[in-house]
């Protein structure tokens, strides 16, 4: 696990009701089919499929056992990922499965190998969608702001906070902020609060300590977010065994190139 993302082996039954979350979601069956469905409600079965950040969808693994990816849209890998997804969900043809699925079993028989995962997620994403990276730049304004988000040890930096630092009024910036990131700025901070969560869960053990580390208000809070983002509860995701590795991804860039705007007067 890492801060923003995770990578996951296991398998399950049930279906994990409908949510939305703002990572794009990687899901590989290393045996057998797993079954999704978008906001439609028209299910279908694949060995590989790829969810578009904040699309609604339903998920069931059939049993399977498989691999799962979290990837944060803001990352380099992420935002190149992001360009090629069409649909809010896509189904990854054999072809390029096939190709991904030796390296993948060899995690899946030995995830405690650490030295190689992170290669191993940006092989997945290459895997993908070959060919050369897209220069994709944000603004450099709402970078800063990320990148303060990220390197805060509390999350409650404020709308306002934010946009005093990218010097633009709190109605300009939030415009902008989403127009770049695809959600409003609170959604974004809860969203961020709860990957901290996830981090958190498994070195701090329980819901309530994790809440704590994360900003909630509490552990009830944290686990009705866990509902509406993951689809299932807090506690399920604590029954296996986590380790926590820095990000694989690279920091997405901001456009330099772009003088800063000052904050007009009020």
């Amino acid at each position: 696990m890492w801060e923003g993302g995770f990578l996951l082996t296991g398998s399950a039954q049930g279906i994990v009701p409908a949510h939305a979350h703002h990572a794009i979601q990687i899901v590989f069956a290393l045996d057998g089919c797993l079954a999704i469905s978008g906001s439609h409600g028209d299910w279908h079965e694949a060995r590989g499929i790829v969810v578009r950040p904040d699309a609604e969808h339903s998920f069931d693994c059939n049993g399977a056992f498989g691999v799962m990816v979290f990837v944060d849209p803001e990352s380099s890998e992420g935002a190149w990922l992001s360009t090629s997804l069409r649909q809010d969900i896509t189904i990854v043809p054999d072809s390029r499965l096939d190709a991904m699925m030796p390296a993948l079993r060899v995690f899946a028989d030995q995830p405690d190998e650490l030295v190689e995962i992170a290669p191993l997620v940006r092989q997945c994403i290459q895997g993908l969608r070959p060919g050369l990276a897209p220069t994709r730049r944000l603004d450099s304004r709402v970078t800063t702001v990320l990148d303060a988000i990220r390197a805060s040890d509390d999350l409650r930096m404020s709308l306002d906070q934010a946009a005093d630092r990218a010097c633009l009024s709190s109605t300009r910036f939030a415009h902008l902020f989403k127009d770049q990131v695809g959600l409003p700025f609170s959604r974004y901070m809860l969203w961020r609060k709860l990957t901290r969560a996830m981090v958190a869960m498994a070195s701090e053990g329980t819901i309530a300590a994790a809440a704590h580390a994360a900003d909630f208000a509490d552990a009830a809070h944290l686990t009705r977010t866990f509902y509406q983002m993951v689809g299932m509860a807090p506690s399920v995701l604590m029954r296996g065994d986590f380790i926590e590795i820095p990000s694989p991804f690279n920091t997405l860039p901001g456009d330099i190139a772009r003088p800063r705007s000052p904050r007009p007067a009020e």
